[in-house]
């Protein structure tokens, strides 16, 4: 198999991270000789507000309020991990970036710089309606009814043009899957897509 990088995008509870977990075993797999790196946003930040510097704190406040992170500090996450723990030709699992169009850019400038030119932008579709009810039944602490519509309604604002640029690009295979299906499916979905 040769190097594949992927992006997944969708709404919140969408199952971004289970698909990017069911994929990174099938890689596994199916390509045991090759190492994936796998890139979590979330779990990054996640991690991250656990220190004790002037930066962490002011990010787990805005973690603890359920906000969008500042674009300077997502973006050294993720590109901190490339430039930290990529190895040449290894396969790439994306998870939670790019959240806005121009952050899209930047990742751009990412892989041409590490020469990914295989990528697939996964796009789990799901209604909003659906991932309200997702979010409010995995009862988590930041998933009240009223963040999470506020997080529904950035992605309308800040992740659907970049849904539009990736459809648009001929550098990047865009694939459309329907969210509403059983975990099993989605997952058989996306190995018949790419």
């Amino acid at each position: 198999m040769n190097q594949k990088s992927f992006i997944f995008i969708g709404r919140s509870g969408c199952g971004k991270g289970t698909q990017a977990k069911l994929l990174l075993e099938y890689l596994k797999q199916q390509d045991p000789g090759r190492e994936t790196l796998y890139v979590q946003t979330g779990a990054i930040f996640r991690e991250f507000i656990q220190g004790e510097s002037d930066t962490q704190k002011k990010s787990k406040i805005i973690y603890d309020n359920g906000e969008f992170q500042p674009e300077f500090l997502a973006i050294y996450m993720w590109s901190g991990v490339f430039i930290n723990k990529y190895k040449n030709n290894e396969h790439v699992v994306m998870d939670g970036m790019p959240r806005k169009l121009h952050e899209a850019g930047i990742l751009d400038s990412l892989l041409n710089f590490y020469n990914l030119k295989n990528t697939y932008v996964i796009n789990i579709d799901v209604p909003k309606e659906v991932s309200m009810d997702r979010l409010l039944a995995r009862k988590r602490f930041d998933d009240t009814r009223e963040e999470i519509a506020a997080r529904l309604a950035d992605y309308e604002v800040d992740v659907v043009p970049i849904l539009e640029y990736y459809k648009a690009n001929k550098d990047y295979n865009f694939v459309h899957i329907d969210g509403t299906q059983s975990i099993e499916d989605i997952h058989k979905e996306i190995l018949s897509k790419i």
